[in-house]
């Protein structure tokens, strides 16, 4: 689920930046005077911890990056830890020192809880502008959307919905196995016996194949995307790409369909043969539109990311 949950903080990062940044201005103002630092500044990163419940730590790092003071966590494991350790490496540092601005990081995997986490960094300066510390709040990937996006993560909607998904995906998925156990018996009914093969059962075989694939492709989509939550192959195409293979498997079925009638009709009824030409024309506009649809995504797609 990690994939679905970075793809959805990347689109609530501006207001949860606005919004820790504001919880964090609150309690520790971001200009004043170096003598005042420890007892004013240090003195509140528990407030602070306690304003930001989900908070996984709170510390602070001096003007080159040194982490000044021990962390501040309601975890036991992490609480008193860190101190003196140097996080000038990190981007939440260099970051903050390049933009002079409270900052929010990319997801990035922590190294002591093992989780995704991001860190928002709020620069401290004195009188003459000169940094004297940055106050760090480690908040994890699935906390930090709680806190902004409820309604993104393990809200009752959301599960409810990845149960019926599934649900669906079940059935689906034991519908495409009777067709391919009836393609197959229906194949085999012939046994070594290749002289009396009916080629409109071969036909019938066939399209029935193609259908339990195009369904078995539909339910491994659905259950990937939806239940649990993995990326598009595609990144650079935003049409939904359940719909454009399943719509490319019927059409594979249909084609099949056709053909089977061309023969048919060619032999036994030629009067018929303009129903086979129809259905050929119908296939032909049902793929052009899934061509124009997937083209005016794709380019839709890129005007995006020209912006």
């Amino acid at each position: 689920m990690q994939i679905k949950e970075i793809q959805e903080y990347a689109q609530i990062r501006a207001k949860a930046r606005a919004y820790l940044c504001y919880i964090i201005g609150r309690n520790i103002s971001q200009n004043m005077e170096s003598t005042t630092l420890d007892t004013t500044i240090l003195s509140n990163l528990q407030s602070l911890n306690n304003a930001i419940p989900k908070a996984e730590t709170v510390y602070a790092l001096d003007a080159q990056g040194v982490q000044m003071t021990a962390n501040i966590s309601k975890n036991k494991k992490l609480n008193g830890e860190g101190k003196g350790e140097n996080r000038s490496n990190r981007a939440y540092y260099y970051k903050t020192i390049k933009e002079h601005r409270c900052t929010l990081t990319d997801p990035y995997p922590s190294m002591i809880s093992n989780t995704m986490v991001v860190t928002a960094s709020f620069p401290i300066y004195d009188e003459n502008d000169t940094l004297l510390s940055i106050i760090c709040v480690d908040i994890s990937l699935a906390n930090i959307l709680r806190m902004v996006s409820p309604s993104s993560i393990d809200s009752l909607s959301s599960q409810f919905t990845k149960i019926v998904y599934a649900a669906f995906s079940l059935a689906l998925g034991a519908v495409s196995l009777l067709l391919f156990i009836k393609g197959i018996t229906s194949f085999m009914s012939f046994g070594f016996d290749f002289t009396n093969i009916d080629i409109n059962e071969m036909f019938t075989s066939t399209i029935l194949l193609t259908l339990s694939l195009a369904i078995f492709d539909l339910v491994k989509a659905i259950f990937e995307e939806e239940v649990l939550g993995k990326e598009r192959k595609n990144h650079s195409n935003n049409a939904h790409q359940t719909m454009v293979r399943f719509l490319g498997s019927i059409i594979i079925a249909l084609s099949i369909e056709a053909l089977m009638l061309v023969f048919k009709f060619a032999l036994t009824a030629p009067d018929k043969l303009q129903y086979a030409v129809y259905l050929i024309v119908g296939i032909s506009l049902l793929l052009i539109s899934l061509s124009v649809y997937i083209r005016f995504n794709h380019t839709d797609s890129k005007h995006k990311k020209s912006k």
